[in-house]
């Protein structure tokens, strides 16, 4: 059964008149006193020579015992007050693990709900504020890192250029080689780091058509086909929903299939198929990119999308990435009010992609 509202207010003024009531009726009992006592004839005489002052003594007697009792019957609410400004207190100096009761159904009881919900959310902010110092402290190490292995690379190459014998045109040719494949690299970095922020601080214009998701998959997979021979790798299309539209930016998509085929194929060589399937039912389309190599450790897979986070820690450079294009993935999907995860068992592992499709 629910419990009643009931005011504080409410509760105060009842309070009062039963402390009234209570306080009349012990002045009834003396008064019952007082007659008895007139019965003798001294005691008569005097109460009429002094009737004035028993009048003041009766109204005193009723004042007092009135809040006497007021303050027994509140005294349950003065207690939770106080209870509550404690907890106030112990929250002003940091302590936001604390848990108010909720005693009542009056405004002390949305009082403690409110009290509990502040520090709730407070603690939620502190803890975020020390999540996202975390986090750009970071991407500040991972940058200087993924900026410096490559710069250093250049360095060196250029360095031993320099103090090469010009006639050694061989040598200078690799070596310079090596030099610009690292200072490509350097800029897909850079270039992926501006993309992420723009995607993440809405700094990015989205132009939506209708397309055609089954012709865009085929379009990417296409351009994948000399890094599926190089990889010994054949691919296989799955549309037996036909080719469903969606209402999308098309160079955005064909961004994030870029990423998750490049994923696949860079993973998956072991497996040698690479497998595109794609299902519509009217309200969602639905994507899956399979590859059949090394699955990915259970306890990485709520964080493949987190950026500059890489599954095989020891990788870097051209070899692992920076760890950037999933977390662009997941920017971009979501900025298409879709979804997009990840599932890894023995031998496959599946990037899900869906978006809200249309006729």
């Amino acid at each position: 059964m629910k419990a009643k509202n009931t005011t504080i207010r409410a509760k105060l003024v009842w309070a009062l008149l039963a402390g009234a009531g209570m306080a009349g009726a012990c002045m009834l009992i003396l008064c019952v006193i007082m007659l008895i006592a007139s019965l003798s004839r001294p005691f008569a005489v005097f109460f009429n020579q002094h009737v004035f002052s028993f009048i003041l003594l009766f109204l005193f007697i009723f004042s007092w015992l009135t809040i006497a009792f007021f303050l027994i019957l509140v005294r349950k609410n003065v207690l939770y007050l106080e209870e509550i400004t404690r907890t106030l207190d112990q929250i002003s100096d940091g302590s936001l693990d604390i848990h108010i009761s909720v005693k009542t159904h009056d405004e002390l009881g949305k009082m403690a709900e409110t009290v509990n919900s502040m520090a709730a959310r407070l603690k939620a902010s502190i803890e975020e504020e020390r999540r996202l110092e975390k986090s750009k402290n970071d991407l500040i190490a991972n940058m200087s890192h993924d900026l410096r292995t490559p710069l250093t690379s250049v360095l060196g190459y250029l360095q031993l250029i320099s103090h090469m014998d010009c006639s050694d045109a061989e040598k200078v040719r690799q070596y310079s080689a090596i030099a610009y494949n690292q200072c490509k690299d350097l800029k897909v970095l850079i270039d992926d780091l501006f993309e992420f922020s723009k995607l993440n601080n809405s700094g990015i214009a989205i132009s939506k058509a209708w397309i055609s998701l089954g012709q865009l998959l085929e379009q990417v997979i296409l351009g994948f086909m000399p890094s599926l021979t190089e990889a010994g790798m054949e691919y296989r299309l799955y549309f037996p929903g036909g080719k469903v539209m969606v209402n999308a930016d098309p160079l955005l998509l064909t961004r994030v299939f870029d990423n998750l085929i490049s994923n696949a194929i860079k993973y998956g060589k072991d497996g040698k198929y690479l497998d595109v399937e794609l299902k519509g039912d009217g309200t969602e389309a639905v994507i899956r990119i399979i590859n059949f190599g090394e699955p990915i450790p259970e306890a990485d897979l709520p964080h493949v999308f987190e950026r500059f986070y890489r599954v095989d820690k020891s990788r870097s450079g051209h070899d692992g990435g920076a760890g950037l294009g999933l977390a662009i993935v997941k920017s971009i999907i979501e900025l298409h009010k879709g979804s997009v995860g990840v599932s890894s068992s023995e031998g496959r592992t599946v990037f899900i992609v869906r978006l809200p499709a249309g006729n």
